[in-house]
């Protein structure tokens, strides 16, 4: 895993300054620790820094195919990597290193931008071609590695983390109105956006091509997407059968390294799962870590040492606990705009734990959207005999609108009202941090950034108009993967974690995996309204039956019960005071309404008052 970034200027005799470019790679070193390396030639600049993974002695970046005319630098792993330079050897290609590196660069020069259908693996790199003239930028099929740009009439500016391009001459600092929507509505930044207003994200399977020919161009465009195409055909066995063949594949090409490899590991099945198949695919116990509460109702230790226990892994686990919110400055600097996400807490931990033993770390992330594991799923299925009641306000009618279209026939006519009071955070619309009518009221965007032009809530809606004819829970993993799972959990994932430089790897999100579970029907995935249906069944013979009986609790730390004792004065000091930050951009007397609210267990504000913390250290550092 590493850290990429680099300068293209647009005038040729506008040349790359070198401490410029060793700066913004200084500001990712966290990245990359191992090494570090610099292409400049007059108007191009590439950065990287390096952690170093496979072929620990060649492996250096950037790096050129045999005649130097094509320059890569790439943040990633790619599995398949043997596979497929073998292929290139045979057409005749030429490799000096065993670098998954090197197989892209060969890859481009024989396939040009198509060689991206050919990659299995998460990945953002950069590829200049000084052959055509151009820049050739990708980001992985679901968007596990981060990356940023920053684009003006003279420069392109990028780098996997937003605080490399802030090291960059005259960055435009204007904050970004709908950014600070989307904060408040989900707890994450989502589509595009950075935010910086003129800082944006290169989308999950998107690719840029700058052009500097006379004809100067700058496009981006998508090169693939999940296809929904159920198969009927299968019966539940066979799809069990499937669903463990294609698992331990890719389990096993993940396990790819050439340094010490563990797990995260904690009493779910996703986790479980991918442990389980890494021990069917090792012939050495597998360091597995796990992060607890002191409170028992919120810790699933005993169940995670349950699993290690049966296939014998060297376990090792830490008690989280309220004075860790002493990590918030740190997790602000490492994520470089306001995260609303507590469970970055336990997640920075985990990856701390695991770094004192390997340099690699798979988990479970994904099988919730690839299976149908959140609690939303399910919970409609409760509610088809209950009447719908169509007075809905606002936003909420649009988003119905666009999910009624989506929903099979004998599921129409139901209440939203009720799926939108029981749903929280995971599902359709994600039950808003602060609700479409609250934003407008209480937030003052128009003094400080500019107005919002259009509501968070209208790019998921977006989403699902794609999707007609497509059933309920199909669209809502689709919503899922498009929003919060590459906006909130990898982007939690990667930023806690590589502030341990610690590579974290998410097999169930391998492309191949997901296209199968994919092909599974609905109706497989949420049976009697019981998630992960055929997932369970699956993996029943690979994991203890007390794994199948547990509640869904996600991977956070108890924050409401701590702001409510041991933080409630660091609350009330840093919400509470006379002049906070966050004045400048909310109504100060609704937080207090919501500090308090929470304090007195009216109602449960964690989520919001976390939220509210971290916008705060955000403005203290950014402001």
């Amino acid at each position: 895993m590493c850290g990429i970034t680099g300068i293209i200027n647009f005038n040729r005799e506008r040349k790359i300054n070198p401490e410029t470019l060793r700066s913004m790679a200084g500001a990712i070193v966290h990245r990359g620790p191992d090494d570090e390396g610099f292409y400049i030639n007059n108007n191009i600049g590439l950065g990287f820094r390096r952690l170093s993974i496979i072929d620990l002695s060649t492996g250096h970046q950037p790096l050129s195919n045999e005649n130097e005319s094509i320059w890569i630098i790439f943040n990633g792993e790619i599995y398949n990597y043997k596979e497929l330079q073998k292929d290139l050897i045979r057409q005749g290609h030429i490799f000096r290193t065993q670098s998954d590196t090197e197989t892209i660069v060969h890859l481009y020069e024989q396939y040009g931008t198509d060689c991206l259908k050919y990659l299995r693996g998460m990945f953002a790199f950069a590829i200049w071609d000084s052959n055509k003239n151009q820049l050739f930028c990708a980001r992985d099929r679901f968007g596990i590695k981060p990356f940023y740009y920053y684009l003006d009439s003279e420069r392109m500016v990028f780098g996997s983390e937003i605080k490399a391009l802030l090291k960059s001459d005259d960055i435009d600092r204007t904050l970004s109105p709908e950014a600070i929507d989307s904060y408040f509505a989900f707890g994450y930044i989502t589509s595009d956006l950075s935010i910086y207003k003129e800082i944006k994200k290169l989308q999950p399977a998107h690719y840029i091509l700058l052009s500097l020919n006379d004809n100067a161009s700058f496009k981006i465009e998508s090169y693939w997407n999940i296809k929904f195409e159920p198969d009927f055909s299968k019966n539940e066995m066979q799809w069990e059968e499937e669903i463990q063949n294609c698992l331990s594949e890719t389990v096993k090409m993940h396990m790819i390294s050439d340094v010490p490899l563990g797990a995260f590991l904690s009493g779910g099945i996703d986790s479980g799962s991918v442990v389980s198949m890494m021990a069917k695919n090792s012939t050495r116990p597998i360091k597995t870590f796990s992060i607890g509460f002191k409170d028992e109702r919120d810790s699933e230790l005993k169940y995670a040492r349950e699993l290690a226990k049966k296939y014998n892994c060297e376990h090792h686990e830490q008690i989280v606990e309220p004075k860790s919110v002493e990590l918030i400055p740190d997790l602000v600097k490492a994520y470089d705009e306001p995260f609303g996400d507590p469970s970055a807490v336990p997640t920075y931990y985990v990856s701390k734990l695991a770094r004192e033993f390997v340099t690699v770390a798979l988990s479970g992330d994904g099988g919730d959207e690839l299976f149908a594991g959140y609690n939303s799923y399910s919970r409609f299925q409760n509610i088809y005999n209950k009447p719908y009641n169509f007075n809905i306000a606002g936003l909420n009618n649009l988003l119905w609108g666009s999910l009624f279209n989506v929903m099979p026939h004998n599921m129409k006519g139901k209440s939203l009202a009720y799926i939108l009071s029981k749903s929280r955070k995971h599902g359709f619309a994600y039950m808003n941090e602060w609700t479409e009518n609250e934003r407008k009221k209480y937030l003052r965007l128009n003094s400080n950034t500019g107005n919002v032009k259009e509501s968070s809530e209208h790019y998921k809606v977006k989403i699902l108009k794609t999707l007609n004819g497509t059933d309920y829970v199909t669209a809502m993993q689709y919503l899922d993967m498009k929003t919060y799972m590459v906006d909130d959990i990898l982007t939690k994932v990667d930023r806690a974690s590589m502030l341990n430089s610690l590579e974290v790897r998410v097999p169930l999100l391998d492309h191949k995996f997901a296209e199968l579970t994919f092909k599974i029907p609905s109706g497989l995935k949420v049976k009697a309204a019981q998630k992960k249906y055929i997932f369970r069944k699956a993996m029943s013979g690979y994991l203890p039956a007390s794994f199948f009986n547990l509640p869904k609790k996600g991977f956070s730390a108890p924050i409401s019960a701590w702001f409510k004792g041991d933080l409630k004065n660091y609350i009330g000091d840093t919400l509470l005071a006379n002049n906070p930050r966050f004045s400048g951009y909310l109504d100060k007397n609704h937080v207090k309404r919501i500090v308090l609210s929470n304090q007195k267990a009216r109602c449960d504000s964690g989520s919001k008052v976390w939220a509210l913390l971290m916008f705060e250290e955000w403005l203290k550092q950014n402001g």
